[in-house]
């Protein structure tokens, strides 16, 4: 049984999101009503995934999931984030800080049972490629989900790590914004490739300079990590 946290402010939005996933008869449902019980319930009783509201008393959700995936515990559990919110500016910023998905209220129970379903199956897909690549310096895990460069472990998100093992695997090869969305984040809708920009900004920051060059930009089209096959 797959155990969803629910933090939302709003009683009503909360009931109902719990009474629709638990009526499913496969998910197990906690709700919390302000952002630190909700990190506090996370942290003791690591969930399958989490919905989380961005308007939460206490620290926001932006904030909320920026420390879910600072935390080792919590690093990896897909987060989808549930906002009255629709400017693409607060979609980047959530999707950037490591949300896996997006969904704006008001919105179907059944639109947000279906996300639940989608992200927890991506989360779970095993991989069939090779568990160990190394390149440019960069030593990517894919079984323990590590990356290390220069000897040093580096703590990624989700997407960044997604995103990197997607490139490494490509030496070589060109990949539009529209495909690495696609591939990494599941999405179908050009009009989100803005989020794959601030997701190579990040990786390249947290990949030192050296290691950072090995991700070029090729101007009009995506990205592509240095060499070949």
């Amino acid at each position: 049984m797959n155990h969803v946290l629910i933090i939302e402010d709003d009683p009503d939005i909360g009931l109902s999101l719990r009474y629709a996933l638990e009526k499913e008869q496969d998910f197990s449902v906690s709700l919390t009503h302000d952002g630190p019980s909700g990190l506090r319930e996370a942290t003791q009783r690591r969930p399958d995934l989490i919905l989380l509201d961005l308007t939460l008393p206490g620290l926001d959700g932006l904030e909320v999931c920026q420390q879910l995936r600072r935390t080792v515990r919590t690093a990896t559990v897909p987060i989808i984030m549930v906002t009255a919110r629709v400017e693409e500016a607060d979609k980047l910023s959530g999707l950037g800080l490591g949300a896996d998905d997006y969904v704006t209220k008001p919105f179907s129970l059944r639109e947000v049972v279906a996300r639940v379903r989608a992200v927890l199956r991506r989360a779970r897909t095993p991989s069939e490629k090779p568990r160990l690549v190394q390149r440019e310096g960069i030593e990517l895990d894919e079984e323990r989900r590590r990356v290390v460069v220069e000897g040093h472990s580096l703590t990624l998100t989700r997407k960044e790590f997604d995103l990197l093992s997607d490139l490494m695997r490509r030496p070589g090869r060109v990949s539009t914004r529209e495909q690495l969305l696609e591939r990494v984040w599941g999405y179908d809708h050009p009009g989100m490739t803005r989020t794959v920009d601030v997701h190579v900004r990040q990786l390249r920051k947290k990949l030192g300079e050296r290691a950072a060059a090995a991700i070029e930009t090729v101007v009009g089209v995506g990205y592509r990590f240095r060499g070949a096959d």
